[in-house]
């Protein structure tokens, strides 16, 4: 657990104001993605506030300058593993693998004081570290994330690692179900399942769409607990905006097995009049519809 522990109560809070943020950032900034901070607010929050045994943010809590990809000549950036706090063998990590989830990991961060709410106002910014599509140099990210299906790969080998090593802490991974379309990450499956990596967990926001619709429609992915029990782990499916639920699914027992934690989400939970507008992976407000969303991010 976290040093310090939140009430169900402050985390539920907490992804509200998360929701109220980006749906702030969609009417000033023209777009952004508002669907995934729907469906996810609640799995980042609880992750970051209740679930992940982390230490002290070593961040600076402003927004830092980047500038530009890191190069032979240029390596002196922000870290965003920072702001998890320092890797010791007994702490957790947590490896985000849907990168465009990024404005959900800022306002996170900054829910539970890793950085400061200021630091959201340089979100998307040229010239700053909190970028639309996360990567290794911004807030609560270890690595540059893109293709999907690396970072799995990425957390699952850390994972071995750390058993190999005999490390106490544990490895998360977040992803997102329009991911599992990537054969890197059944492979990453399989291998994590055959080193019996029991100190592996993965969150998934089961949302139900991806870039061209809904995911049953594109490339249907389901029955997604029997095939990741067929492929050798746990696997529990709970309602992703159940806070308690997912608390426990933390727990759930899983020796010689790495966990799956499958969380059926809306894509519209807490902005009802976004429900005429999904499945949408990237959200524009409708000019028509401006005032009415304006109005709707006021009384929240």
């Amino acid at each position: 657990m976290p040093d310090k522990k939140f009430s169900n109560e402050e985390i539920a809070r907490a992804a509200t104001n998360v929701r109220k943020h980006i749906l702030s950032l969609a009417i000033e900034r023209g777009g952004c993605y508002l669907t995934q901070a729907c469906s996810s607010a609640e799995i980042v929050t609880t992750l970051y506030m209740n679930i992940l045994n982390i230490g002290p943010s070593l961040g600076n809590p402003d927004a830092q300058p980047f500038p530009g990809v890191p190069s032979a000549q240029n390596m002196d950036y922000p870290k965003g593993s920072l702001y998890n706090g320092e890797q010791t063998p007994d702490r957790d990590r947590l490896f985000v693998s849907c990168c465009h989830y990024a404005s959900v990991i800022y306002c996170a961060l900054a829910e539970c004081g890793r950085i400061s709410q200021a630091a959201i106002d340089k979100f998307n910014a040229d010239g700053w570290n909190m970028e639309m599509i996360g990567a290794e140099h911004s807030p609560g990210f270890e690595n540059t994330a893109g293709s999907l299906g690396q970072t799995v790969s990425i957390a699952a080998g850390t994972a071995h690692a750390y058993k190999l090593k005999g490390n106490a802490g544990k490895i998360y991974c977040m992803l997102s179900d329009g991911e599992l379309e990537e054969g890197q990450d059944w492979e990453c499956f399989q291998a994590a399942a055959y080193y019996h990596l029991d100190n592996f967990i993965v969150y998934a926001d089961i949302n139900h769409q991806q870039v061209e619709g809904w995911t049953k429609d594109v490339m249907n992915t389901e029955p997604l607990t029997d095939r990741m029990k067929a492929f050798g782990w746990e696997a529990v499916q709970i309602n992703g905006h159940d806070i308690e639920a997912l608390e426990q699914a933390a727990q759930t027992p899983h020796p010689g097995k790495p966990l799956m934690v499958l969380c059926d989400t809306d894509p519209a939970q807490g902005i009802p009049p976004l429900k005429s507008l999904v499945p949408k992976h990237f959200v524009r407000i409708p000019k028509d519809r401006r005032e009415e969303f304006i109005s709707f991010c006021e009384q929240m």
